[in-house]
């Protein structure tokens, strides 16, 4: 496992208007999803019952440059997706939405989140006389789904029971080439999903941030289990209907700590809101005398704001971001891409010299960017370094689309929290407890998957269980 930030894979987006520019509106809402998935992005168009889509590997704005974007027809549904890969290869291939034909028909599909039983279900599928020519589980997705709409001979049924088929996490938004745009989420709502209107339709996306930036005045959340389908610019079906809680899995509790934007809100609960929280527990958990406290951008700056409020210890800035050194900058060598941290976030010698700093942070993931990040606060002049971070210690892999090492790779199963405060050079390390964590996020209306820190991963098991059963 590379020495970078957990990731998760992909943002969906869709829109269902009342006018012919679906393609552009899908463009600016994946920019605001796009801290979701970075390695490849597509957008498809509906137009005149034929599904238009182009797609790639690389950001929103360098797949879909002004010409490329001109080159869309005009459409009033369309699906976009960005991709951060947990199953498949990085390749053009395996980047969303997926257009499947069947006999009567197209669809295309934009998928997030992790199908656990999907080599099964692929396998199934192979032997009906299905081609698949990704490596992708977005992909089985879709060719269920077309599968099932030719059997029940029925959009909605067959999205229904495809859906009752699938296992593990799936939030999808699928456009029909009927003009029909349809949203669902699973029965344990692992990932995020929720549905905006404004004068001229709707829209469906992974998070409220880009319905505000889109224009489109967020309406609620897709329940766990609830299927909207979205004609002509208005809702023409809602409801609940994989309504039997299997497990007791939840939304994943890592949306708030990381992958979600602050200005999102997800089921009822601000982003925002739940991170300051999360460092109002970690002053009450993790006490220090100290100068100022800083956190490391751009995740762990609403935690230290916790931090700050709750201990009474200033707030200071202290790193400046080079925000214009991407994916593309080249490391000539290997020295260069050990400190490629330092060229990305300088400290702030004013702010931090002398001082003793609690230095707050979204997670550790093997340690290497958070020593780095401590020395150059060291280098820069700080006489202390306390790292605070707003999860807990990651133990676990997780099966439902969020890039966890295996157990044996990740640092909390190798070392004591005091070995690991030794290898980064903090004075002082402190995680939050998952009860501080789930103590910050408790106006969520949901229920939470913690099993990354827990290991309590019942959903898994149960899934697992169930798909055994049917097969034998």
């Amino acid at each position: 496992m590379s020495d970078r930030k957990i990731n998760e894979e992909c943002a969906v987006f869709g829109v269902s208007l009342k006018n012919d520019e679906a393609a552009g509106v899908i463009y600016n809402g994946l920019l605001a999803l796009q801290h979701r998935g970075q390695e490849g992005c597509g957008i498809a168009v509906i137009n005149d019952n034929q599904i238009h889509c182009l797609k790639d590997v690389g950001l929103v704005s360098e797949v879909f440059s002004s010409e490329r974007l001109d080159m869309m027809p005009r459409g009033n549904v369309a699906v976009g997706h960005t991709r951060y890969s947990t199953t498949g290869n990085n390749n053009k291939d395996n980047v969303g939405p997926f257009v499947t034909d069947y006999l009567t028909g197209r669809i295309a599909t934009a998928h997030n989140g992790n199908i656990t039983n999907a080599i099964d279900i692929r396998n199934e599928l192979k032997d009906c006389g299905l081609m698949f020519g990704a490596t992708s589980d977005s992909e089985v997705v879709s060719s269920l789904i077309a599968y099932c709409i030719t059997k029940e001979k029925d959009t909605m049924a067959g999205i229904i029971s495809a859906s009752l088929r699938l296992r593990g996490a799936f939030s999808l938004i699928i456009a029909s080439g009927l003009n029909k745009l349809i949203a669902v989420r699973d029965a344990n709502g692992f990932r995020p999903l929720c549905i905006g209107r404004n004068e001229f339709g709707f829209a469906a996306s992974s998070e409220s941030c880009a319905l505000h930036a889109c224009g489109f005045n967020f309406l609620r959340d897709i329940k766990p289990g609830e299927f909207v389908m979205i004609e002509d610019g208005e809702i023409t079906k809602e409801g609940v209907w994989l309504s039997e809680k299997r497990n007791s899995g939840g939304l994943c509790i890592f949306e708030y700590v990381y992958f979600a934007r602050s200005d999102s809100v997800i089921d009822g609960l601000s982003v925002y809101e739940a991170r300051v929280k999360m460092g109002s527990a970690l002053a009450k958990e993790y006490p220090t005398d100290a100068d100022v406290v800083c956190g490391v951008p751009d995740s762990g700056l609403d935690a230290a704001s916790g931090y700050s409020l709750e201990s009474k210890i200033p707030l200071v800035s202290g790193f400046v971001k080079n925000r214009y050194i991407g994916r593309s900058f080249i490391y000539p060598t290997q020295t260069q891409r050990n400190s490629a941290v330092n060229m990305k976030l300088t400290p702030l010698k004013s702010a931090v010299e002398g001082k003793r700093i609690v230095l707050v942070d979204d997670s550790i993931v093997r340690g290497t960017t958070s020593a780095r990040i401590v020395k150059s606060l060291k280098d820069a002049g700080a006489k202390e370094v306390h790292m605070r971070i707003s999860a807990p210690p990651f133990r676990h892999p997780c099966h439902y689309g969020t890039d966890i090492d295996s157990e044996e790779n990740l640092i909390a199963n190798k070392m004591s929290i005091e070995d690991i405060r030794r290898l980064i050079g903090a004075d002082s390390l402190g995680f939050i407890s998952i009860e501080g964590l789930t103590g910050a996020c408790a106006k969520c209306e949901r229920s939470f998957c913690t099993a990354c820190f827990t290991g309590n991963d019942t959903t898994f098991k149960a899934n697992k269980m169930i798909f055994e059963n049917n097969v034998k």
